[in-house]
């Protein structure tokens, strides 16, 4: 069998670079790569059924997720679904997600904890073809202290050889990256979310470990005090990031580390409170965080800390899928439409060490292209509803119609 063939053009092209938009271009697409690119009237004659005609939208690369729990599903209590979950049951609620996920133009993901190796194991799924869903980057269990944040879905360490140990397990397991606990959080019991979880020495035991085996580590990290140790580790990326302080800027900077902020994940808890059914301990917690989570947003927009996308996804009212919520509420915070995209597509795969792959659209690279009706440039909400979705050179979504016959090649 020949390899697929698709030309997508008359489209204005965002390339997930940061660069200005390219009007009236098209892209070629052949197997699973980006055979060529540039303007409608230079492309090159495809077949009458391959031709996909884009005008009045916008071309980008496939989103990226940088944070999700694909076990989740945003019910309203998730302490409670995580616990009463079977393994079964937690692994169909991943396999839909994957597919939420893949129809709203996010083809690839970062699963930041799963409780038995699930995450893994969809993305081995995703990869041989026998579900449909995004490439899944996964970090297998979160290594927490124990009775810390994400204990119910997490391998608990304490001290340095502990924590050591936990990460070559997980590593051992088939994790992409490690994720660390550095923190308390909202959606654990008992548990103060600016509290500081591992020690500074806990933290470099993770993050050398995960380093020496070629992978990065994430922290989950609110509080100022654990933000720092997490930095002073040598943690690639801050997950959540409340209490930013210029210290913890200057580190971030320093070493290149990336903020993934996660905001609607506090907003929609929030937004939803005790009349959605969220437990009164995590609206309280909620409520107390999000100002500060605003605030240490912005200042890290200010002075250009690296930002992905990311939403935590599967937590109070967060379903999968809604990447493009978490773009608006950084555009409503500050950071320019266009770096927001950034932030959902190269940012977001150079954090994940894929950027020789995905993340922009350039030739040779791996063929996840969507298509938005409009200029998100202008409404950064068209990212919602895709209307044309491809991984890897193969159409998974399409509302739009092929070029007729007599259409291909006009220009």
């Amino acid at each position: 069998m020949g390899q697929s063939k698709h030309l997508i053009r008359n489209v204005s092209l965002i390339d997930g670079l940061g660069g200005e938009p390219r009007p009236g271009w098209a892209v070629a697409v052949e197997g699973d790569r980006i055979a060529w690119m540039g303007p409608t009237a230079q492309a090159p004659a495809f077949e009458p059924g391959s031709v996909i005609d884009g005008a009045g939208r916008s071309l980008l690369p496939g989103m990226i997720n940088s944070h999700v729990h694909l076990c989740a599903d945003g019910a309203a209590d998730l302490f409670a679904q995580a616990v009463n979950d079977s393994i079964t049951i937690a692994t169909i609620r991943s396999v839909l997600n994957a597919r939420l996920t893949l129809e709203a133009g996010i083809t690839t993901v970062r699963d930041c904890g799963a409780a038995s190796q699930i995450a893994i194991e969809i993305g081995k799924a995703v990869d041989r073809g026998m579900i449909e869903g995004p490439r899944v980057r996964a970090a297998g269990r979160v290594v927490t202290m124990t009775g810390g944040h994400g204990h119910f879905i997490g391998r608990e360490a304490d001290g340095a050889d502990e924590v050591r140990k936990a990460v070559r397990a997980e590593i051992k397991g088939g994790a992409s990256f490690i994720k660390v606990m550095a923190t308390g959080g909202v959606l654990t019991p008992g548990v103060d979310p600016s509290q500081t979880a591992f020690t500074i020495e806990e933290m470099q035991a993770a993050v050398e470990e995960a380093h020496k085996a070629g992978k990065p580590a994430a922290s989950h990290a609110i509080g100022n005090g654990g933000i720092k140790n997490a930095l002073k580790a040598g943690i690639d990326s801050v997950e959540h990031g409340f209490y930013l302080d210029d210290e913890a800027i200057n580190l971030a900077l320093k070493q290149g580390s990336f903020l993934v902020p996660t905001l609607i994940a506090v907003d929609q808890i929030v937004n939803n409170g005790l009349d959605g059914g969220i437990p009164d301990w995590v609206v309280r917690k909620a409520k107390s965080e999000s100002g500060h989570h605003r605030e240490s947003f912005v200042t890290a927009v200010k002075s250009g800390v690296k930002i992905a996308a990311g939403t935590d996804a599967g937590t109070p009212f967060n379903p999968h899928g809604d990447l493009a919520l978490e773009l608006a509420k950084m555009v409503e915070f500050g950071l320019p439409p266009m770096l927001a995209l950034v932030a959902a597509t190269s940012n977001a795969a150079r954090l994940l060490r894929m950027d020789d792959q995905i993340g922009t659209v350039e030739q040779g690279k791996v063929a996840d292209l969507i298509l938005v009706d409009g200029d998100p440039l202008r409404d950064i909400g068209v990212m919602r509803r895709p209307s044309f979705v491809m991984k890897s050179g193969r159409i998974v979504h399409n509302q739009v119609a092929t070029a007729a016959p007599a259409e291909v090649g006009r220009t």
